[in-house]
């Protein structure tokens, strides 16, 4: 097998990004980044064996950006060089912060990149967590769950029960899912045009129209983000309690 150049991959995983915020990720195609950067398609080939694999480095270099948000995976960040840095803190899991707060930078650092890249953040969502930058991401969560007292066995299910979560709201957020007027629509179906009701015919949407005052109020997202937040804590601390296995 070939020996893959390095030199210009971060350069094409730009232009990748970049042709797929203006286009979309099912526009993209091999032809359309080399012609960004100013190469034939097969120039790319001696850098990214497939499409797939360049896919896979676009996932990476989003991970790698809300992964810089947490000081546990910050190469920067070396507690063993910070003179404040307490020895007693082992390989300073500890040290960078508790298992609340550096499982909340990583859940705002994923939201912010959503934002920035909305056209491209739902490709986390169809690609396997196979990049060093998503094992690293995925490592961080781990070892903040166990610094939490999570039983071992149940680490990847509260793991893969927040990536899941963060992962939808971001992208819902980003691609129209949480758009203005959802509520206020919802609660229009709940109570439909009056003067076309039967009132002999049932109700096809009961919640709704029980809800129809709560669904027409503005949301503030932020303050749900972190709402949900705290309610995935309660299931950390319920798992927490739980029996190991």
């Amino acid at each position: 097998m070939r020996k893959l150049k390095t030199d210009r991959q971060p350069e094409i995983v730009a232009a990748a990004l970049s042709v797929a915020a203006e286009r979309g990720l099912d526009a993209l195609s091999m032809r359309l980044v080399a012609d960004r950067i100013g190469v034939t398609p097969m120039a790319l080939y001696g850098y990214f064996r497939s499409k797939e694999d360049l896919l896979d480095a676009m996932a990476g270099h989003l991970v790698s950006e809300f992964a810089a948000h947490n000081p546990a995976h910050n190469p920067a960040h070396d507690p063993a060089h910070d003179p404040a840095h307490d020895p007693a803190h082992g390989d300073g899991s500890a040290y960078d912060g508790d298992w609340r707060g550096r499982l909340s930078a990583l859940a705002h650092g994923m939201r912010d990149v959503a934002k920035r890249y909305p056209a491209v953040f739902p490709l986390l969502l169809e690609r396997p967590s196979v990049t060093p930058d998503a094992v690293r991401v995925v490592d961080v969560a781990f070892q903040a769950l166990l610094d939490a007292g999570v039983p071992p066995a149940h680490v990847p299910r509260i793991e893969r029960l927040l990536s899941t979560f963060l992962l939808g709201f971001a992208t819902s957020e980003v691609r129209g899912r949480f758009a203005a007027g959802t509520g206020k629509t919802r609660a229009h179906r709940a109570y439909g045009d009056e003067s076309e009701d039967d009132p002999a015919a049932p109700d096809p949407f009961p919640a709704h129209r029980r809800l129809a005052p709560v669904l027409a109020r503005p949301v503030d997202w932020d303050a749900e983000f972190e709402a949900d937040l705290e309610d995935l804590a309660a299931v950390i601390a319920a798992a927490i309690a739980r029996p190991a296995e």
